[in-house]
């Protein structure tokens, strides 16, 4: 099979030489050819600082500095027409006249970091002299840049503090991580397996708008596709997954080569290798299934899926295309941080005794990244469909904390609804429930969290990721122009809904 998939190009990233945020220095000619070549060489010094950064995951690039109109829009038109540049770090130096920057900012098609520091973190203090002061003017140079960028209504995100600072790299390295989100929106392909579950609202949406904002493509398929790519798996094909079940689970006895369901183990694993080669031949990078849809199909995909998941592909069920984008998406901003990313259903509550919780859960998709235990692999009845009982992955999500997000089409606009959680173990085992579970704990509290979440019109589906920052999920939504309410330990309904009041208005006004 070919190994061009999510997973392995993620883990490559931040070896990969064709993603990179490109370094940015304005300063102007009036300096002097001397201290023109301080500038570049202090600039050089604070990108080997960030590179250096543990906090910072794709590879940072130093562009000579730029001190002419002409110069600033050129380097600013290269890094919007090339593919590698996921995002533009930008400092001034010294003095650069704003006025040169405006038509470069209007040019400029990638996301943006305005990061206000110096090259020194301490001032000489016995040595200082105009010499050193006309050298290190970021002080009030940033401030003419911030003041074009305003008045351009740039987007951007602004960074305080010395490159040297792990605080100040760990809040650029979560505008990084909403960068590498973005360019995986924008090159995101999914595929469509059967349309929308019947009746269901908040699943659907408008997939043409969702091109345009995001930049993904979500291609539909009949299920007769999936089922004709099964029909093509070949027998060593199964016969690789089967013994990767046996190593990495606990294989329920009756699915083991010798137990009386084991050909139903088989027909999963065909599954999966059949979702593998279709995903990885049309370069998609998400997709989703409808169990009113199965067709030929014997069972409902569960731990294929499961499976495809933990690689880093997006998933959304019942056709849910906006939750296995932002699955997919979520993924990308994650990589390489502790937790996991899983879609995720709200599915019942427990009222007490005790604090109130929602137990999270599916039919059978919840991605094994949430756990930290040996899955089992079992097989269970699953009466919706109409189909063969279905294999899947069971667990329970490891304590952690965490969110659960939610991507909404609102007619005139989209919405991530995000909600901060704890997740904890059960108050008692679940030795019946047959399939993998989360249960958490909302904030601020049940009541508030779940009131906010319906006034905000958020979604039964969710993603759930235990790797995810609030920070990075702030500047994606920022870079993608998207409405973003987030439910935490602040939250208060009658601010929450003059939020939504405020934002109709802000978003209505942008069309």
């Amino acid at each position: 099979m070919s190994t061009d998939n999510p997973r392995e190009k993620i883990m490559a990233l931040k070896n990969n030489p064709r993603s990179e945020i490109w370094f940015l220095t304005g300063s102007q000619s009036l300096y002097g050819e001397e201290t023109l070549r301080q500038v570049a060489m202090q600039s050089q010094e604070v990108v080997k600082l960030l590179e250096a950064s543990k906090n910072i995951p794709i590879k940072i690039v130093w562009k000579p500095v730029v001190i002419t109109p002409e110069g600033i829009r050129k380097i600013c038109l290269e890094a919007s027409s090339d593919d590698n540049c996921y995002g533009v770090i930008t400092w001034m130096h010294t003095f650069s006249p704003a006025k040169m920057w405006i038509s470069g900012l209007s040019v400029l098609q990638k996301p943006i970091l305005h990061f206000h520091t110096q090259a020194n973190k301490s001032l000489p203090w016995s040595s200082l002299d105009m010499d050193f002061m006309n050298l290190n003017q970021s002080a009030h140079g940033d401030r003419e840049y911030g003041h074009i960028a305003a008045r351009l209504s740039k987007p951007r995100k602004v960074v305080a503090g010395h490159a040297s600072d792990l605080k100040t790299s760990s809040r650029i390295g979560d505008w990084v991580y909403a960068c590498v989100g973005w360019n995986t929106a924008n090159h995101l392909k999914m595929a469509r397996f059967g349309d929308n579950m019947r009746f269901v609202a908040v699943t659907d949406g408008d997939k043409t708008s969702a091109q345009m904002q995001f930049g993904m493509s979500i291609e539909p398929y009949g299920i007769n596709a999936l089922v004709d790519a099964v029909r093509d798996v070949s027998k060593e094909e199964i016969d690789l997954l089967i013994a990767e079940y046996m190593n990495d689970f606990e294989v329920a006895k009756e699915l083991t080569p010798n137990g009386n369901k084991h050909e139903s183990l088989r027909y999963a694993a065909s599954i999966e290798a059949a979702l593998t080669n279709f995903l990885e031949a049309g370069g998609f990078s998400a997709f989703t299934t409808n169990f009113e849809d199965l067709g030929e199909l014997k069972q409902l995909p569960g731990i294929a899926v499961q499976r495809l998941m933990a690689k880093g592909y997006g998933f959304g069920g019942e056709g849910d295309w906006k939750t296995s984008a932002l699955t997919r998406i979520v993924k990308s901003m994650t990589e390489g941080k502790s937790g996991g990313t899983s879609f995720m259903e709200d599915y019942t509550y427990h009222f007490g005794p005790g604090e109130s919780k929602v137990l999270g859960a599916h039919m059978l998709e919840v991605c094994p990244s949430i756990t930290s235990t040996k899955p089992r692999c079992e097989i269970h009845p699953l009466g919706i469909g109409g189909k063969e009982d279905p294999v899947r992955l069971v667990f329970q999500a490891q304590p952690a904390n965490g969110q659960v997000i939610s991507l909404m089409d609102m007619g005139n606009r989209f919405r991530i609804v995000s909600n901060e959680v704890e997740i904890v173990n059960p108050d008692e085992p679940l030795p019946n429930l047959p399939v993998a579970c989360a249960v958490w704990k909302p904030k601020p509290s049940f009541a508030i969290a779940s009131e906010a979440w319906i006034y905000a019109g958020g979604s039964h589906h969710t993603v759930l990721s235990t790797a995810l920052g609030e920070d990075t999920l702030v500047d994606f939504s920022k870079i993608a122009n998207v409405e973003l309410l987030s439910i935490n330990d602040e939250t208060e309904i009658n601010r929450f809904q003059k939020e939504i009041q405020w934002n109709d208005l802000y978003f209505s006004s942008q069309r």
